[in-house]
């Protein structure tokens, strides 16, 4: 049973985001809207997994997502509980594993340390940083009209960015429904860890639709877009050349630099009607 960060309204989690004084250029004081952020521990069967430094709201989405992306479980179903518990130091994650989960954890069990800027920091070995993808089936296709509608959506639904001009959103674009999911956090791995949350909790198969970034696409989030199961990777800004290698060898459809009509396509072309 999850139990969602809202039944603990007592232990005052943080908000998204805090009005700050501020000094404008022409000497007026006023106030200004900031992205909140805070420590988030990721603690399995009472042991910490992961902390990471997150926007604290959808942070049951995040725990779900991030421990799927990162292959400690395979479905949410392989957490037995869920509480999100805030504490004076920031906020913990806790989760108990189903039996099977738990034995397969323990054997892997490492130390992450994920700040802001970096979404492989703390790992224990070269290989882990370099761990390969499955092989994913395109059952879509986009055309070039599409991805110009769900990056325009992805920017009209960042409600949080809107207000604080400081966070990422990453969001799940399918053809014929539109945008169907967004999240937002200060930090981009979070984003798209939140959005595979939120995905596995609505039902949506990876897929059935693209994932859409605002940020740049580094070999993390393409290891996170392939464990999400999605074939089809867009976002405003350019990817690494090890992200490009890492879609080539996964099958992804990868998107970079995409601004209204203009994008460039840097692999597996054939997910783009008309490429």
């Amino acid at each position: 049973m999850f139990t969602d960060e809202t039944s603990f309204a007592a232990f005052r989690l943080p908000p998204a985001s805090i009005g700050v004084p501020r000094l404008g250029s022409d000497g007026q004081l006023d106030r200004r809207e900031v992205a909140e952020e805070c420590a988030i521990a990721l603690v399995y069967d009472g042991t910490t997994a992961a902390v990471v430094m997150a926007t604290p709201s959808d942070l049951r989405d995040l725990a779900i997502g991030f421990s799927l992306t990162e292959g400690i479980i395979r479905t949410p179903g392989e957490i037995h509980s869920l509480e999100i518990i805030p504490c004076p130091e920031g906020v913990e994650a806790r989760m108990w594993l189903t039996p099977d989960s738990a034995r397969q954890f323990m054997k892997r069990q490492r130390r992450l340390t994920g700040p802001t800027g970096c979404g492989l920091c703390g790992i224990e070995s070269l290989s882990e940083a370099a761990r390969s993808c499955q092989r994913l089936s395109r059952s879509i296709a986009l055309a070039p009209t599409q991805i110009e509608r769900a990056v325009e959506s992805l920017a009209d639904a960042q409600e949080l960015n809107r207000t604080t001009r400081a966070t990422h959103a990453a969001g799940f674009y399918r053809p014929g429904d539109g945008l169907v999911a967004i999240r937002e956090d200060v930090g981009r791995h979070n984003a798209l860890d939140k959005l595979a949350g939120a995905l596995a909790s609505k039902g949506f198969t990876g897929d059935s639709g693209a994932i859409v970034l605002t940020s740049r696409i580094s070999v993390e989030m393409v290891q996170k877009a392939a464990a999400i199961g999605s074939a089809i990777l867009v976002a405003i800004s350019a990817p690494t050349a090890l992200a490009i290698r890492t879609a080539e060898a996964c099958g992804i459809t990868l998107v970079g630099i995409a601004r209204g009509r203009a994008f460039e396509i840097f692999s597996h072309a054939a997910g783009i009607h008309g490429a």
